[in-house]
């Protein structure tokens, strides 16, 4: 039998096993199996409720009616690149080593995720390693091992809070060590790095010449400061650092697919080309969407975040009343991390929870060692429907 007429469950074996072999999202699997169903509840994605915002969405019909519907420079629009550059500086005020930051160290991506997928291939490749702490979001695994490199899990620690325990990154460095995973303010847990953590991060990664890939997505979105520390708050301008973005959660931009790499000016031609190889550039349409999000959104973020606030008091407030429930409140981001007593087996969980209670949440199990007996919820929702969604689970775990 010829290539031709070989029955087509043996494709697989005709890519590449660093593709065949990676894991499917345990999020879109448990997302699937309730999909559709009437009354339910979906807390599994991270994403809000929210639509995006009229004043962003006009912006991106006004350039759709101008005509801007070419191709585009990979690097992305200056006015973009300028209004970001402006963005970075009044929330971190100022660049590493002083002054503004430079249009030239953002390049607009098809999301967050493009910026990690770039960033990754840029720095790890086959027989590489890169260390994530977990539990962490799936994807990163995923940019890891599709890149043919491998993951490094390091375990957070737990001791009042999730934290990272610096002595156990540096442990996991091995001569193939290239890169290191940072997400904070992180999903799924909700934990703030603090600036200490970030600062032993860094050192580690100077001490045995690594990157840092810091995803810094949920900076903004935190409860008790204006934002969470970040790289920028101790790095130099020479250090090793890419920092991923996205428009998506401060101003409910998920489907726009629109976010941006920080990186060094040098890497210009290499990630230009990253981005031809990939997308051949980011929709112009979309680009003006996300200047409009970035120089008018402050007022619908503020909002958004106290929004959050109180979805998040109500659902930990009700969930902590069972007795059954193990957490800690999250710092920031959107999501809850909990265990439920007698339910280690977090995938089934998850299963009965849409099937009894008609509540969608995603399983622990999806984001690494560490997650199995836990679940994750996302409350960027209505605090009216959170109310309803805590209701339906703790009546479940009366039953």
């Amino acid at each position: 039998m010829d290539a031709l007429t070989t029955p087509s469950r043996n494709a697989l074996d005709w890519i590449r096993p660093a593709i065949r072999d990676v894991a499917s999202s345990g999020i879109v699997e448990v997302f699937n199996y309730g999909r559709g169903r009437q009354g339910l509840i979906p807390l599994w994605v991270g994403e809000g409720d929210l639509p995006t915002p009229p004043f962003i969405s006009e912006a991106a019909k006004a350039s759709l009616d101008a005509g801007e519907t070419f191709y585009t420079g990979q690097r992305g629009i200056p006015e973009l690149r300028e209004a970001i550059a402006t963005y970075m500086t009044g929330v971190y005020g100022g660049a590493p080593g002083g002054g503004v930051f430079s249009p030239g160290n953002f390049f607009v991506t098809v999301g967050g995720m493009h910026a990690i997928d770039i960033a990754t291939r840029l720095v790890v490749g086959s027989s590489d390693e890169a260390l994530i702490p977990s539990p962490a979001w799936p994807n990163f695994v995923g940019a890891v091992e599709t890149a043919g490199a491998r993951p490094v899990v390091v375990p957070l620690d737990q001791k009042g809070r999730w934290s990272l325990d610096p002595e156990k990154l540096a442990a996991a460095v091995t001569p193939a060590t290239r890169a290191i995973f940072l997400n904070s303010p992180a999903n799924p847990t909700g934990f703030i790095a603090t600036l200490d953590e970030i600062a032993a991060t860094l050192e580690i990664a100077r001490r045995f010449g690594l990157w840092i890939i810091a995803d810094e997505i949920y900076g903004r979105v935190t409860f008790d400061r204006r934002r969470a520390p970040s790289f920028h708050d101790v790095m130099a301008p020479d250090d090793k650092i890419m920092f991923v973005q996205t428009l998506s959660k401060n101003w409910a931009m998920t489907g726009f697919r629109v976010g941006w790499l920080e990186a060094p000016i040098a890497l210009g031609e290499a990630i230009e080309n990253l981005v031809q190889f990939t997308t051949s550039g980011v929709p112009v349409f979309t680009q003006r969407a996300a200047i409009a999000a970035l120089n008018e959104g402050e007022a619908f973020l503020t909002d958004q975040i106290e929004r959050c606030r109180k979805s998040r008091d109500i659902l930990c407030g009700g969930l902590a009343e069972t007795g059954r429930v193990r957490f800690y409140e999250p710092e920031a981001a959107f999501y809850l991390f909990c265990a439920i007593e007698g339910y280690f087996d977090s995938r089934a969980a998850a299963y009965r929870l849409i099937d009894e209670a008609g509540v969608g949440v995603a399983p622990g199990t999806a984001f690494g060692p560490g997650g199995e007996s836990y679940l994750r919820l996302c409350f960027a929702r209505d605090p009216a429907q959170i109310e309803e969604a805590t209701r339906r689970m703790v009546r479940w775990l009366k039953t």
